[in-house]
């Protein structure tokens, strides 16, 4: 596993700002086989898109049933897989780390925000720190920064968490649904690399957010969602 953690940490080390890391997110083995298949280096998993997939609401899979896809996932392919556990279900650090590790992940996604409300910043920063802790080197942890996506429309504030989450040991950020012009902004404030949410056929292209300041790239649900409406298209 520390192998495909360090392939994985490696990956993130972009020599060129045009040239972000693209990390499509599957929704099952199948979906992440096929991914796999289309030369993609690494996966992440999104919570929304597991939920779909097992039937649920966004935030309302049962962390049993979130761990076990998510080890399916890992399992159906050779390449590194980060998944996003959404705030942690409530898990003590250590026992999520143990969780994760046994699903055969090399990272996770965890959010700074509980049903709809932020976090008390300084707070999840401790917990973090404890995550991180006990994850040493064989996790690799993105902080989501949900300012934006809960009303705060002010960067500084995401920068002010950010640099909290990645002084707790955090080895990238997520400050989701961040606008693409205030990116450089973020760039600039914030230390490490940060990730991005592109929009399949929407808003600027991967190679565009990697030139404004992303150093990697996910899809959210998107693609779940896009193979859904093809099935429906081929079908109707």
């Amino acid at each position: 596993m520390t192998d495909r953690v360090e392939v994985f940490r490696a990956l993130h080390r972009r020599p060129d700002r045009g040239d972000p890391l693209i990390l499509p997110g599957p929704w099952d083995a199948a979906s992440a086989r096929a991914l796999e298949a289309a030369g993609y280096p690494a996966l992440a998993t999104p919570s929304a898109g597991v939920a779909a997939s097992l039937g649920y609401e966004d935030g309302r899979t049962p962390p049993e049933e979130m761990f076990a896809a998510v080890a399916r996932i890992a399992r159906a392919v050779d390449v590194p897989v980060s998944a996003d556990v959404e705030g942690g279900y409530g898990l003590a650090p250590r026992e999520l780390v143990e969780r994760l590790l046994e699903a055969g992940v090399v990272g996770c996604n965890l959010e700074d925000s509980e049903n709809g409300v932020l976090k008390d910043p300084r707070r999840h920063a401790d917990w973090l720190a404890e995550v991180c802790a006990a994850a040493g080197d064989e996790l690799f942890v993105n902080a989501r920064v949900d300012t934006f996506i809960r009303g705060v429309a002010d960067p500084g504030q995401a920068m002010e968490r950010a640099a909290l989450y990645v002084a707790a040991g955090a080895q990238c950020v997520y400050p989701i649904a961040a606008p693409v012009d205030v990116l450089p902004l973020l760039r600039a404030g914030i230390q490490g690399p940060i990730n991005a949410i592109a929009r399949i056929g929407e808003g600027p292209s991967p190679a565009e957010l990697g030139e404004r300041g992303a150093t990697r790239i996910t899809f959210g649900p998107y693609l779940q969602r896009r193979a859904a409406e093809g099935i429906a298209e081929l079908l109707g």
